[in-house]
Protein backbone atom coordinates (compact mmCIF):
# COMPACT_ATOMS: atom_id res chain seq x y z
CA UNK A 1 0.00 0.00 0.00
CA UNK A 2 1.45 3.95 -0.65
CA UNK A 3 2.22 5.81 1.94
CA UNK A 4 0.05 9.74 2.05
CA UNK A 5 3.33 11.37 1.01
CA UNK A 6 3.84 8.92 -1.76
CA UNK A 7 0.76 10.00 -3.38
CA UNK A 8 1.39 13.55 -3.86
CA UNK A 9 4.89 13.16 -5.81
CA UNK A 10 3.37 10.17 -7.73
CA UNK A 11 0.63 12.65 -8.90
CA UNK A 12 3.24 15.52 -9.69
CA UNK A 13 5.03 12.73 -11.85
CA UNK A 14 2.10 12.09 -14.03
CA UNK A 15 1.06 15.79 -14.22
CA UNK A 16 4.65 16.82 -15.27
CA UNK A 17 4.56 13.95 -17.98
CA UNK A 18 1.53 15.31 -19.22
CA UNK A 19 3.04 18.53 -19.86
CA UNK A 20 5.91 17.81 -21.29
CA UNK A 21 4.33 15.18 -23.85
CA UNK A 22 2.08 18.45 -24.47
CA UNK A 23 4.87 20.79 -24.83
CA UNK A 24 6.56 18.31 -27.55
CA UNK A 25 3.14 17.58 -29.64
CA UNK A 26 3.07 21.18 -29.97
CA UNK A 27 6.62 21.78 -30.91
CA UNK A 28 5.87 18.46 -33.03
CA UNK A 29 2.75 21.07 -34.85
CA UNK A 30 4.87 24.31 -34.85
CA UNK A 31 8.18 23.18 -36.27
CA UNK A 32 7.03 21.57 -39.82
CA UNK A 33 4.97 25.11 -40.00
CA UNK A 34 8.24 27.09 -39.32
CA UNK A 35 10.25 24.80 -41.70
CA UNK A 36 7.56 25.37 -44.20
CA UNK A 37 7.67 28.82 -44.00
CA UNK A 38 11.43 28.89 -44.39
CA UNK A 39 11.40 27.47 -47.44
CA UNK A 40 8.60 29.54 -49.04
CA UNK A 41 11.23 31.95 -48.01
CA UNK A 42 13.73 30.76 -49.78
CA UNK A 43 11.38 29.92 -53.40
CA UNK A 44 10.00 33.80 -52.89
CA UNK A 45 13.53 35.23 -52.47
CA UNK A 46 14.68 33.09 -55.65
CA UNK A 47 11.97 34.18 -57.50
CA UNK A 48 12.34 37.91 -56.91
CA UNK A 49 16.00 37.74 -57.73
CA UNK A 50 15.21 35.71 -60.70
CA UNK A 51 12.59 38.54 -61.79
CA UNK A 52 14.43 41.44 -60.87
CA UNK A 53 17.28 39.92 -63.36
CA UNK A 54 14.52 39.31 -66.15
CA UNK A 55 12.60 42.75 -66.12
CA UNK A 56 15.76 44.82 -66.04
CA UNK A 57 17.55 42.47 -68.90
CA UNK A 58 14.52 42.84 -71.11
CA UNK A 59 14.49 46.76 -70.65
CA UNK A 60 18.09 46.77 -71.50
CA UNK A 61 17.23 45.09 -74.81
CA UNK A 62 14.72 47.49 -75.65
CA UNK A 63 17.36 49.61 -75.93
CA UNK A 64 20.56 47.71 -76.97
CA UNK A 65 19.61 44.80 -80.39
CA UNK A 66 20.17 41.11 -78.88
CA UNK A 67 21.61 40.31 -82.00
CA UNK A 68 24.37 43.12 -81.11
CA UNK A 69 24.28 41.62 -77.67
CA UNK A 70 24.96 38.34 -79.01
CA UNK A 71 27.42 38.81 -81.79
CA UNK A 72 29.50 42.11 -81.54
CA UNK A 73 33.20 41.19 -81.08
CA UNK A 74 33.78 44.71 -79.23
CA UNK A 75 32.99 45.86 -75.51
CA UNK A 76 33.15 49.80 -75.04
CA UNK A 77 29.88 50.41 -72.71
CA UNK A 78 31.49 53.83 -71.75
CA UNK A 79 32.65 55.41 -74.84
CA UNK A 80 30.00 58.01 -77.01
CA UNK A 81 29.38 55.73 -79.37
CA UNK A 82 28.85 52.35 -76.68
CA UNK A 83 29.39 49.23 -78.69
CA UNK A 84 27.59 46.01 -76.09
CA UNK A 85 29.19 43.05 -77.47
CA UNK A 86 29.39 40.04 -74.99
CA UNK A 87 32.00 38.01 -76.74
CA UNK A 88 34.84 40.20 -74.91
CA UNK A 89 33.52 39.46 -71.38
CA UNK A 90 32.91 35.58 -71.76
CA UNK A 91 36.67 35.14 -73.35
CA UNK A 92 37.60 36.50 -70.50
CA UNK A 93 35.18 34.60 -68.53
CA UNK A 94 36.15 31.27 -69.80
CA UNK A 95 39.71 32.05 -70.50
CA UNK A 96 40.55 32.11 -67.11
CA UNK A 97 38.27 29.81 -65.98
CA UNK A 98 40.13 26.98 -67.90
CA UNK A 99 43.55 28.15 -66.39
CA UNK A 100 41.61 27.47 -62.80
CA UNK A 101 40.47 23.99 -64.41
CA UNK A 102 44.05 23.45 -65.27
CA UNK A 103 45.15 23.78 -61.75
CA UNK A 104 42.31 22.24 -60.04
CA UNK A 105 41.26 19.11 -62.02
CA UNK A 106 44.44 17.45 -62.32
CA UNK A 107 45.87 18.31 -58.50
CA UNK A 108 42.13 17.92 -57.22
CA UNK A 109 41.75 14.54 -58.27
CA UNK A 110 45.21 13.87 -57.38
CA UNK A 111 44.91 14.29 -53.71
CA UNK A 112 41.48 13.12 -53.74
CA UNK A 113 42.86 9.57 -54.75
CA UNK A 114 45.52 9.68 -52.35
CA UNK A 115 42.90 10.21 -49.83
CA UNK A 116 40.20 7.67 -50.83
CA UNK A 117 42.56 4.95 -51.94
CA UNK A 118 46.32 5.91 -49.96
CA UNK A 119 46.05 7.77 -47.04
CA UNK A 120 45.86 6.80 -43.31
CA UNK A 121 42.98 7.71 -41.32
CA UNK A 122 45.47 9.92 -39.31
CA UNK A 123 46.72 11.85 -42.63
CA UNK A 124 43.41 12.00 -43.60
CA UNK A 125 42.25 13.82 -40.28
CA UNK A 126 45.15 16.01 -40.90
CA UNK A 127 45.18 16.96 -44.61
CA UNK A 128 41.04 17.05 -44.63
CA UNK A 129 41.30 20.10 -41.94
CA UNK A 130 43.86 22.01 -44.28
CA UNK A 131 41.75 21.93 -47.34
CA UNK A 132 39.29 22.70 -45.23
CA UNK A 133 41.07 26.59 -44.62
CA UNK A 134 42.00 26.74 -48.31
CA UNK A 135 38.17 26.46 -48.68
CA UNK A 136 37.18 29.06 -46.21
CA UNK A 137 39.55 32.23 -47.27
CA UNK A 138 38.21 34.93 -48.27
CA UNK A 139 38.38 35.52 -52.21
CA UNK A 140 39.16 39.02 -51.88
CA UNK A 141 42.84 37.74 -50.13
CA UNK A 142 43.10 35.32 -52.30
CA UNK A 143 43.02 38.34 -55.35
CA UNK A 144 45.50 40.22 -53.73
CA UNK A 145 47.84 37.28 -52.99
CA UNK A 146 47.78 36.95 -56.39
CA UNK A 147 47.65 40.30 -57.72
CA UNK A 148 51.20 40.88 -54.65
CA UNK A 149 52.81 37.87 -54.88
CA UNK A 150 52.35 35.35 -57.50
CA UNK A 151 51.78 38.47 -60.00
CA UNK A 152 55.50 39.56 -59.45
CA UNK A 153 57.14 36.12 -59.05
CA UNK A 154 55.56 35.05 -62.55
CA UNK A 155 57.01 38.74 -64.28
CA UNK A 156 60.31 37.07 -63.31
CA UNK A 157 59.77 33.96 -65.66
CA UNK A 158 57.58 35.94 -68.21
CA UNK A 159 59.24 39.35 -68.79
CA UNK A 160 55.95 41.00 -70.75
CA UNK A 161 53.53 39.92 -67.82
CA UNK A 162 51.44 42.81 -67.68
CA UNK A 163 50.72 43.64 -63.50
CA UNK A 164 46.90 42.95 -64.37
CA UNK A 165 46.64 39.51 -66.64
CA UNK A 166 44.60 36.99 -66.94
CA UNK A 167 47.87 33.94 -65.57
CA UNK A 168 48.00 35.29 -62.20
CA UNK A 169 44.08 35.05 -61.10
CA UNK A 170 43.54 31.98 -62.99
CA UNK A 171 46.07 30.05 -61.34
CA UNK A 172 45.25 31.32 -57.53
CA UNK A 173 41.50 30.64 -58.37
CA UNK A 174 42.51 27.02 -59.26
CA UNK A 175 44.23 26.75 -55.95
CA UNK A 176 41.17 28.15 -54.40
CA UNK A 177 38.84 25.41 -56.21
CA UNK A 178 41.03 22.93 -55.59
CA UNK A 179 39.29 21.53 -52.12
CA UNK A 180 35.92 21.67 -53.88
CA UNK A 181 37.32 19.29 -56.88
CA UNK A 182 38.91 17.28 -54.11
CA UNK A 183 36.19 16.98 -51.36
CA UNK A 184 33.55 16.03 -54.27
CA UNK A 185 35.49 13.91 -55.85
CA UNK A 186 36.73 11.82 -52.83
CA UNK A 187 33.22 11.39 -52.01
CA UNK A 188 31.96 9.63 -54.81
CA UNK A 189 35.20 7.22 -55.07
CA UNK A 190 34.36 6.47 -51.77
CA UNK A 191 31.30 5.68 -52.44
CA UNK A 192 32.82 2.77 -54.71
CA UNK A 193 31.71 -0.86 -52.83
CA UNK A 194 34.79 -2.30 -50.93
CA UNK A 195 33.81 -5.63 -52.63
CA UNK A 196 35.03 -4.10 -55.92
CA UNK A 197 38.60 -2.91 -54.63
CA UNK A 198 38.77 -6.44 -53.14
CA UNK A 199 37.80 -8.30 -55.68
CA UNK A 200 40.57 -6.30 -58.06
CA UNK A 201 43.38 -7.12 -54.92
CA UNK A 202 42.21 -10.78 -55.23
CA UNK A 203 43.34 -11.03 -59.03
CA UNK A 204 46.63 -9.77 -58.32
CA UNK A 205 46.06 -6.11 -59.15
CA UNK A 206 48.52 -3.22 -57.31
CA UNK A 207 47.08 -0.52 -55.66
CA UNK A 208 47.33 2.06 -58.00
CA UNK A 209 46.24 -0.10 -60.57
CA UNK A 210 43.06 -1.13 -58.68
CA UNK A 211 42.95 3.41 -57.74
CA UNK A 212 43.16 4.18 -61.87
CA UNK A 213 41.45 1.11 -62.97
CA UNK A 214 38.49 0.06 -60.92
CA UNK A 215 37.71 2.94 -58.65
CA UNK A 216 37.90 5.45 -61.07
CA UNK A 217 35.86 4.37 -63.83
CA UNK A 218 33.39 3.01 -61.26
CA UNK A 219 33.23 6.95 -59.46
CA UNK A 220 33.58 8.41 -63.11
CA UNK A 221 30.18 10.28 -63.02
CA UNK A 222 30.42 11.59 -59.54
CA UNK A 223 34.08 12.91 -60.59
CA UNK A 224 33.00 14.66 -63.70
CA UNK A 225 29.82 16.27 -61.45
CA UNK A 226 32.84 17.86 -59.01
CA UNK A 227 34.66 18.92 -62.33
CA UNK A 228 31.34 20.50 -63.82
CA UNK A 229 30.53 22.34 -60.28
CA UNK A 230 33.84 23.23 -59.89
CA UNK A 231 33.76 24.96 -63.58
CA UNK A 232 30.66 26.60 -62.30
CA UNK A 233 32.13 28.41 -59.39
CA UNK A 234 35.42 29.35 -61.41
CA UNK A 235 32.87 30.86 -63.91
CA UNK A 236 31.24 32.95 -60.97
CA UNK A 237 34.05 34.23 -58.91
CA UNK A 238 34.21 37.72 -58.67
CA UNK A 239 37.25 38.84 -56.31
CA UNK A 240 40.05 37.31 -57.38
CA UNK A 241 39.20 38.61 -61.20
CA UNK A 242 38.42 41.92 -60.09
CA UNK A 243 41.81 42.76 -57.97
CA UNK A 244 44.41 40.77 -60.27
CA UNK A 245 42.66 40.67 -63.98
CA UNK A 246 41.92 43.92 -64.78
CA UNK A 247 39.15 45.92 -66.49
CA UNK A 248 39.98 45.43 -70.46
CA UNK A 249 37.79 43.44 -72.19
CA UNK A 250 39.82 40.73 -73.98
CA UNK A 251 40.91 40.58 -77.78
CA UNK A 252 42.32 37.44 -77.81
CA UNK A 253 43.78 34.63 -76.15
CA UNK A 254 46.63 36.81 -74.53
CA UNK A 255 46.62 35.40 -70.96
CA UNK A 256 49.57 37.96 -70.23
CA UNK A 257 47.36 40.91 -70.46
CA UNK A 258 44.37 42.22 -69.19
CA UNK A 259 41.29 40.24 -69.17
CA UNK A 260 37.69 41.34 -67.97
CA UNK A 261 34.89 38.83 -66.79
CA UNK A 262 31.89 39.17 -66.71
CA UNK A 263 31.77 39.59 -62.75
CA UNK A 264 34.50 41.69 -62.88
CA UNK A 265 32.09 44.23 -65.41
CA UNK A 266 29.38 44.08 -62.85
CA UNK A 267 31.39 45.13 -59.80
CA UNK A 268 33.10 48.01 -61.78
CA UNK A 269 29.92 49.37 -62.87
CA UNK A 270 28.42 48.68 -59.76
CA UNK A 271 30.98 51.39 -58.11
CA UNK A 272 29.06 54.42 -59.57
CA UNK A 273 30.65 54.52 -63.06
CA UNK A 274 27.01 54.10 -64.48
CA UNK A 275 24.44 56.17 -64.07
CA UNK A 276 20.98 54.77 -62.70
CA UNK A 277 18.71 54.27 -65.23
CA UNK A 278 21.05 54.66 -68.15
CA UNK A 279 21.67 51.73 -70.76
CA UNK A 280 25.01 51.01 -69.28
CA UNK A 281 22.94 50.95 -65.88
CA UNK A 282 20.92 48.06 -67.52
CA UNK A 283 23.76 46.58 -68.91
CA UNK A 284 24.78 44.83 -65.34
CA UNK A 285 21.79 43.06 -65.10
CA UNK A 286 21.98 41.81 -68.96
CA UNK A 287 25.78 40.66 -68.16
CA UNK A 288 24.50 39.39 -64.75
CA UNK A 289 21.57 37.09 -66.62
CA UNK A 290 24.22 35.76 -69.22
CA UNK A 291 26.17 34.44 -66.43
CA UNK A 292 22.99 33.58 -64.11
CA UNK A 293 22.47 31.34 -67.50
CA UNK A 294 25.68 29.69 -67.45
CA UNK A 295 26.09 29.06 -63.99
CA UNK A 296 22.41 27.64 -63.79
CA UNK A 297 23.10 25.42 -66.85
CA UNK A 298 26.50 23.97 -65.42
CA UNK A 299 24.54 23.07 -62.27
CA UNK A 300 21.78 21.68 -63.92
CA UNK A 301 24.33 19.24 -65.81
CA UNK A 302 26.04 18.45 -62.68
CA UNK A 303 22.46 17.04 -60.84
CA UNK A 304 21.90 15.32 -63.74
CA UNK A 305 25.18 13.99 -63.62
CA UNK A 306 24.83 12.94 -60.07
CA UNK A 307 21.54 11.78 -60.23
CA UNK A 308 22.70 8.74 -62.87
CA UNK A 309 26.01 8.55 -60.09
CA UNK A 310 23.28 7.65 -57.78
CA UNK A 311 21.07 5.33 -60.04
CA UNK A 312 24.12 3.34 -60.69
CA UNK A 313 24.80 2.42 -56.99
Amino acid sequence: MMSDNERPSIRKMIEDKASQKGATNAAEKTMPKLFLICAIISILTTFGIVLTLLFETITFFSEVSIVEFLTSSQWYPMFSDPDYGIRPLLLGTFTIAAIAMVVAIPVGLAVAIYLSEYASDKIRRTIKPILEVLAGIPTIVYGFFALTFVTPVLQAVIPGLAIYNALSPGLVMGIMIIPMVASLSEDAMSAVPQSMREGAFALGATRLEVSLRVVFPAALSGIIASFVLSISRAIGETMIVTVAGGGSPAQGLDITSSMQTMTAYIVQMSLGDAGFGTTVYYSIYAVGMTLFIFTLAMNLLAQFISKRFREEY
